[in-house]
């Protein structure tokens, strides 16, 4: 059986869920990662940043857009050294103005994906995986991108047989 790390960005508090914004006391993503991990035993790395995003959902859109403007590279709490004892890697996050938070990318640059395989997994509220393949195919140097899967946020707490099909069907 393939071994599976789970590397994902994921937003407590306010969301905006089904054309509503709603505080969330855990965020869509990270709920998918939990299926993941249970799905197929594995590992889960939540990328948190050294400077907390706003906690008032429209002003967070605002600083998620300067840093992709901006091309920044957020500050992380921890980062991981190696995915080296992992064949398969999920990389999880909302979707954050057509892609991953710039979070995602500080950790994804730190690392070597030579001959691994990466899937995109994005969480939205009607854009889909939107440029998440190709971020991965950017920022994950030698990967190969493999399926992805796209979970509307407003549904993830419902998601986890179709987030379970998906993982069993990619990562075993």
């Amino acid at each position: 059986m393939a071994k599976t790390l789970v590397i994902y960005y994921s937003r407590k508090g306010q969301n905006y869920v089904n054309g509503s914004i709603v505080d969330l006391p855990k965020g869509n993503t990270e709920i998918c990662a939990e299926y993941i991990k249970k799905a197929v035993g594995a590992d889960i790395f939540e990328i948190e940043t050294q400077k907390a995003y706003s906690t008032d959902y429209t002003q967070c859109t605002i600083e998620a857009k300067e840093e992709l403007y901006n091309n920044a590279r957020p500050e992380l709490v921890k980062m991981l050294d190696s995915v080296a004892e992992y064949d398969n890697i999920v990389v999880a996050g909302p979707c954050w103005w057509g892609t991953y938070p710039c979070a995602v990318f500080t950790q994804l640059e730190a690392l070597d994906f030579a001959g691994k395989m990466v899937f995109p997994l994005m969480t939205h509220e009607g854009s889909g995986l939107s440029g998440a393949p190709e971020a991965l195919k950017k920022y994950c140097k030698g990967a190969i991108v493999g399926e992805g899967l796209a979970i509307h946020g407003g549904s993830a707490g419902r998601s986890e047989a179709q987030v379970v099909a998906w993982a069993e069907r990619n990562l075993k």
